[in-house]
């Protein structure tokens, strides 16, 4: 066993979980956890997504990221509750300032998950699995939700137990246990195994996390490329990714968003991009200032991030300008992994010199710019959810202020 020592928390069913502990608080007496729920979408109109689902709604195979109508057409009497982030986020900090109370090397990997590195606690707190039921438990009495902790020597392995039987458990997954714990398992249970790599390697005869680890790595390589040399590593436990503090760029303006999930379709992230990029330029206006570089930023379900920049031909506050730009970077950068976390920030141009003109440029910035403060001051006036774009209606995701 290696000396390192890494935990994954990961939140039960979060907006769920949190959503049955604020309306219990609130005085209802059902707890939405003990019947078949879900949170997402507009009720009224049946539109959006499922963001979270309670277990006894999974008999009914109710899926998270599923169009609400088609759960509803699945279960007609599930109960389907509108989401509230900022009742997410009260108890997404709350989950967190526990966690730190352990450790000082945790990477938040989104909104309902962490990692933690504990090496060298045990005469803090314990041995591994000791300390794990311990924070586990303190979660569940303090904070009224239950999580499950992954506890191995690296990060892979700690998602990959955190992921076993559920709820309130703590599961270990250390090296000299792969053969006994994982290998056994489905390849579709295997971390970053999208459906389609799945099929692929059903056609190749492996059907089980073992059969992949015994596997030909280059034969795996040269069928799923890039994909299956992770893959190939994960099913033999290989990992060597460290936990990073994620810290906030204090540089120019941003907002990223740690999505409920995995986001694999690019109309989905350019709705997203849409919402971050309104967020951006209206502090921007909001401050009199405005951005000559836009960075896009990509956290993928595979742990590892990317980023792509490029430099605006006239500095801008508008918020289809950013918008466009963030789309075409994003464009350029996405591989088609499945995508955790994005952002978008923008660098604060040192003097604003005025819109260089472009014979071949038709675009009629002054309406877009009326346009914008339209927006901002019915914002304003009547809160941030008061209007919303079109293109980015069917994606409630809430952007975290970055810088």
């Amino acid at each position: 066993m290696s000396d390192r020592v890494i935990f994954h928390i990961d939140v039960n069913s979060a907006f769920l979980s949190w959503e049955a502990v604020e309306r219990l608080k609130e005085g209802e007496k059902v707890d939405l956890r003990e019947i078949p729920s879900a949170v997402g979408g507009d009720i009224a109109t049946r539109h959006g997504i499922i963001l979270a689902k309670s277990i006894p709604a999974k008999k009914y195979n109710i899926t998270t990221a599923e169009p609400v109508v088609d759960a509803i057409r699945k279960y007609p009497d599930l109960v389907l509750v509108p989401p509230r982030h900022d009742v997410y986020k009260k108890y997404s900090r709350a989950f967190m300032n526990i966690l730190r109370q352990y450790s000082d090397t945790i990477e938040q990997f989104s909104i309902d998950e962490a990692f933690m590195d504990m090496t060298g606690t045990g005469r803090l707190f314990g041995p591994p699995v000791e300390a794990a039921n311990r924070i586990k438990n303190q979660v569940r009495d303090e904070l009224g939700f239950t999580v499950n902790v992954g506890v191995s020597s690296n990060k892979l392995l700690a998602k990959m137990a955190s992921d076993f039987r559920k709820p309130d458990l703590v599961h270990t997954l250390f090296p000299d246990e792969i053969e006994s714990k994982m290998w056994t398992l489905p390849i579709g249970d295997l971390f970053f195994a999208g459906k389609a790599a799945v099929h692929r390697l059903n056609q190749l005869g492996i059907f089980t996390i073992g059969d992949l680890a015994k596997s030909d790595r280059e034969v795996i390589c040269n069928v799923l490329k890039k994909q299956g040399d992770i893959l190939w590593r994960y099913a033999n436990g290989i990992d060597d990714s460290p936990v990073e503090i994620v810290k906030a760029d204090n540089k120019g303006y941003g907002n990223s968003i740690t999505l409920p999930f995995d986001v694999t379709d690019d109309m989905t992230a350019k709705s997203i991009i849409l919402g971050l990029c309104d967020k951006v330029s209206s502090r921007l206006r909001n401050d009199g200032v405005k951005a000559d570089t836009v960075t896009v930023q990509i956290k993928y379900n595979d742990l590892t991030k990317a980023s792509h920049q490029c430099s605006l031909y006239s500095a801008t506050n508008i918020t289809q300008e950013i918008y466009e730009q963030a789309c075409k970077l994003f464009d350029e950068k996405w591989d088609g992994t499945p995508i955790r976390l994005l952002g978008v920030s923008t660098k604060v141009a040192s003097e604003d010199g005025g819109r260089q003109m472009n014979l071949f440029d038709n675009t009629d910035y002054e309406k877009l710019e009326r346009l914008d403060k339209a927006m901002d001051s019915i914002k304003g006036r009547f809160g941030a959810g008061a209007i919303k774009r079109a293109s980015s209606l069917e994606v409630n995701v809430t952007p975290q202020r970055k810088s």
